[in-house]
């Protein structure tokens, strides 16, 4: 790689996500943690990939990797009885993949769109993982009534995500516009 490709933007951002996908598996990882597993920076690890990363296939390889690097080192150390992959995980990743496709339509970076798409991303978080929970279900019954028992179950998890989102959106994109503003090399 040459100086001239050489684009210091792509490397911080790529260092935020990293950090994020760090701080997910050690809230996954410890067990005086555990009750914020879903307290996480994933919704906002998508958001902003898609908000700053202007190369679509980086604005989702880059946080879909991260995510799979946390889920891989969970499922080798927490869950190594459960199997490799977790019941569901393609709902989880695809909620994610919609994450970032929210995060790629953002008009402006502000707090009132960065809160708007939490918000969304939270409903979609909510809506597809909990399908997969639900889907094939031998605990709940495998009707509408089951599916909107999955979603009422879920609200206190999704409350943790939403906050997690909003708090980790805002060290993410304050954070990034901070060192962004600071860099002395143009990107």
């Amino acid at each position: 790689m040459t100086i001239k490709n050489f684009n210091p933007k792509s490397y911080l951002l790529l260092a935020f996500i990293i950090v994020v996908a760090g701080i997910r598996t050690y809230l996954s990882m410890d067990e005086n943690m555990f009750g914020l597993s879903n307290f996480s920076p994933v919704g906002a690890m998508a958001i902003f990939s898609g908000a700053y990363f202007s190369k679509r296939w980086k604005a989702v390889l880059f946080p879909m990797l991260a995510l799979l690097m946390s889920d891989v080192t969970l499922q080798l150390t927490v869950y190594s009885n459960h199997g490799f992959l977790y019941h569901g995980w393609y709902y989880v990743y695809a909620a994610f993949l919609l994450m970032v496709i929210v995060g790629r339509y953002i008009p402006r970076i502000n707090a009132l769109n960065i809160f708007l798409a939490a918000i969304v991303i939270t409903l979609i978080h909510w809506l597809i993982t909990d399908f997969g929970v639900w889907y094939g279900s031998h605990t709940v019954p495998q009707t509408l009534a089951g599916y909107l028992q999955c979603l009422v179950l879920a609200v206190p998890f999704e409350w943790r995500f939403l906050v997690g989102t909003l708090l980790y959106s805002a060290i993410l994109f304050g954070g990034f516009e901070f060192l962004h503003r600071r860099l002395t090399v143009p990107v």
